[in-house]
């Protein structure tokens, strides 16, 4: 993969890019990542996560958002959380 760098955004538009990704969840290189591929090639990383998802041979770009397209055509799993038992006690060193 390539990194670039952009010298000079003005800090408005840092600040709406930084609510941007907070919005949905993620860093800020990955929502700039996701607004060039929209731009560039029409599709969202949704798109590319639900492609993924499908062909098994496609590398996920995000696991967890893979793992998320995957079961949201059945509508989620919910698990049920395991039960918590009383903590041990710590080692002693003395």
């Amino acid at each position: 993969m390539t990194s670039i760098t952009i010298h000079d955004l003005d800090n408005a538009l840092t600040r709406s890019l930084s609510r941007r990704a907070a919005e949905h969840g993620r860093s800020v290189e990955e929502e700039a990542r996701d607004i060039l591929r929209r731009v560039i090639t029409g599709s969202t990383a949704a798109d590319a996560d639900m492609k993924a998802a499908q062909d098994p041979a496609a590398a996920p770009e995000n696991l967890g958002r893979t793992i998320h397209a995957r079961f949201a055509a059945i509508g989620g799993v919910d698990l049920e959380a395991p039960g918590r038992g009383t903590m041990r006690e710590p080692p002693s060193f003395s």
